[in-house]
């Protein structure tokens, strides 16, 4: 709880400042918010600093600790390591053998489950203690905590979640770390390079969707973090994620 405070408390510091970015949530017909970490200048960007706070299920964002949490306990070797199609149809794109980078690419649920299922839950429960991730509570089981909501996580700890990891603050090895990064570019372009990750999860009869993630430009890292809610269905819903992030982060000059 005391983590939490301080992390409320960082947001109302000198080195942070609020920015309206409303028009784009409305747009999609969702609420939400949004907070960017300037690692050169320590300074953050928000937009609804009260609801950056808030913890939410973190769906498959989760894929990048779980991901982590994979190759550092020798769970699967590599970006290259398979598992193997349990055959039951879901969608096409996770309907077959997959390896780590094509399972985070289409954010296959099947392969995160039976990764966690290997990594057990005395292990899974002592890695995320290691990573202070969110409340750290996996008790809707090894294979479901991050998607059926005992888990939960705000977009202020993400961020901190982020820094660390990129900086190499984590108790894992260098090697782990460079594999996830690999694995989660977004956008490779002469200008920046955008890495990150959806999720799209449901809690209080709400859909959440998130992407988290960092821009690196000019010798800079610019930390992101961005949830929306909608009571609604929408074919829009999935795409929104995407596009506010793209829209504020263009906004604030951090990409074009």
């Amino acid at each position: 709880m005391r983590r939490i405070l301080l992390l409320v408390l960082s947001f109302a510091a000198l080195n942070a400042y609020s920015q309206d970015f409303r028009k784009y949530f409305d747009s999609f017909g969702v609420k939400g918010s949004f907070v960017m970490y300037d690692l050169n200048n320590d300074k953050y960007v928000y937009y609804d600093s009260a609801r950056c706070s808030v913890r939410f299920t973190p769906a498959s964002t989760f894929k990048i600790p779980n991901s982590i949490i994979g190759l550092e306990t020798g769970v699967i070797a590599d970006e290259n390591f398979v598992i193997p199609w349990d055959s039951v149809k879901r969608r096409e794109a996770c309907d077959k053998d997959l390896n780590l980078r094509e399972a985070i690419k289409y954010s296959c649920v099947p392969y995160y489950q039976e990764l966690a299922r290997r990594v057990g839950d005395a292990k899974m429960k002592e890695m995320l203690a290691a990573f202070n991730y969110g409340n750290m509570d996996i008790s809707d089981g090894v294979d479901q905590f991050w998607l059926k909501g005992s888990l939960k996580i705000s977009q202020a700890e993400q961020i901190d979640f982020l820094k660390k990891l990129y900086k190499y603050e984590l108790p894992v090895s260098k090697r782990s770390v460079d594999i996830l990064k690999s694995i989660i570019v977004l956008a490779d372009t002469s200008g920046y390079v955008m890495r990150g990750k959806t999720g799209w999860g449901f809690q209080d009869n709400k859909d959440i969707g998130w992407l988290v993630g960092w821009v690196e430009k000019d010798s800079n890292v610019y930390f992101y973090a961005t949830n929306i809610e909608s009571e609604a269905e929408s074919e829009s819903f999935a795409g929104a994620r995407r596009s506010i992030t793209e829209s504020v982060l263009r906004d604030l000059g951090v990409i074009k």
